[in-house]
């Protein structure tokens, strides 16, 4: 079981390495803000990430496998990017804390971005795809400690990705001024934007389909 677990902790990290969504947030809160801000923006990510796990424990693979539920979470996902994409842009060299300044932003608030950002069809489909066989079919109903070994191993991966990400950013933090932190929001904001058009389209093509 301990075998099992540690190897997908090893899975889980890297699963968490591909940058996306979350990465992009966590990079720029953890920057303006500081560690626990960034970190903050992945746990809100992982829960949703453990939504989705439960999800699929419970049986519910078949209905968020329906095309009109994910072209919703398209849309969905399209629009949150797009807001957060725009703020960023506009608020590039706002809420900039450096040093011992005093920090503004809440961590609830750090917390509901990650997990706001983390909703997309993109999340639906990793799961289902690629280890919804191994979390629903890999073990029987009576072996629901190999189900928990799996998913608990692959969120601890995920975990630990987090917390060494973070340590980096913190550190570079301590040696960046305001105009390279409000640089790296500027392109942030871009890089969500440009998440936010790929899912638009996806949502288009989605309702073309149905």
């Amino acid at each position: 079981m301990f075998a099992l677990f540690f190897t997908h902790v090893l899975l889980g990290l890297s699963i968490a390495l591909p940058v996306g969504a979350v990465t992009i947030e966590m990079t720029k809160q953890g920057l303006k803000n500081g560690f626990f801000h960034g970190w903050f923006v992945g746990l809100g990510g992982m829960t949703v990430d453990l939504i989705l796990i439960t999800l699929l424990y419970f049986g519910f693979a078949s209905v968020l496998a329906v095309p009109a539920v994910q072209t919703f979470m398209w849309l969905f996902g399209s629009l949150i990017l797009l807001y957060f994409g725009i703020d960023s842009i506009k608020n590039a060299d706002k809420d900039i804390r450096l040093g011992n300044e005093k920090i503004k932003k809440s961590l609830k608030s750090s917390y509901w971005n990650g997990f706001l950002v983390a909703i997309s069809p993109g999340s639906v489909v990793f799961w289902l795809g690629v280890f919804g066989t191994v979390l629903t079919h890999s073990f029987h109903a009576s072996e629901k400690t190999g189900f928990f070994a799996v998913a608990s191993g692959i969120l601890t991966g995920i975990l630990l990705h987090d917390l060494i990400f973070m340590s980096i950013v913190a550190g570079a933090r301590k040696i960046v001024n305001r105009t390279f932190i409000k640089w790296v929001s500027t392109i942030a904001g871009c890089l969500l934007l440009g998440f936010s058009l790929f899912f638009a389209y996806e949502f288009f093509k989605g309702i073309n389909d149905l």
